[in-house]
């Protein structure tokens, strides 16, 4: 792992999925759509959308397919911080009763969709944090290393002060999977 570098595995920026930080949650949808159908068909599908500052295209945060679902009920903003809860390991009735007592996705499908066009992807983002970037020069042990910690599926890619790609968790195991296929022979 220590011969292989970041840059060699990323997918690069300019084949991801990205929407200008005025954008509304339908266009990062879409954005994310249009990028999995040209992306390479033989490596796994994005998951993400970054939202870059309009102009500069500076990095502002991304947008996960779990983000885009958990926005189209806006209840669970009233929740409190899910991913702590999510932690407990709840039973499959306390959790019907969270869904009826908030009454969590009772709307039609078509009315969570209108609501879509409405919600601009600032407000639907996750903010990165110092910790989900690395260098294109590190070496893939580094980064695999900052990818267990940190528990990230992904890290964004810099040269300098830019970001350049995307390091994401599959193609990383998609390395590891070659090169177990590659001891065998």
């Amino acid at each position: 792992m220590k011969d292989i570098l970041v840059k060699d595995l990323m997918v690069p920026l300019s084949e991801y999925a990205t929407v200008d930080e005025d954008a509304t949650l339908a266009d990062a949808i879409d954005a994310l759509e249009n990028a999995q159908a040209e992306f390479d068909q033989s490596r796994y599908r994005h998951r993400a959308v970054i939202v870059c500052e309009k102009g500069n295209k500076k990095v502002l945060g991304k947008i996960s397919q779990m983000d885009i679902i958990r926005s189209l009920e806006p209840k669970y903003g009233h929740m409190g911080d899910s991913n702590a809860v999510s932690r407990f390991g709840f039973s499959p009735r306390f959790m019907q009763s969270i869904l009826d007592q908030h009454r969590l996705w009772n709307e039609p499908m078509r009315d969570l969709c209108r609501h879509i066009a409405k919600v601009k992807a600032v407000d639907v983002m996750y903010k990165l944090t110092e910790g989900e970037y690395v260098n294109e020069k590190s070496t893939l042990r580094e980064a695999v290393h900052q990818l267990i910690m940190g528990q990230h599926q992904a890290l964004l890619v810099s040269r300098e002060e830019e970001i350049v790609g995307v390091l994401r968790l599959t193609d990383v195991f998609m390395e590891i999977c070659s090169a177990r296929k590659a001891c065998q022979l």
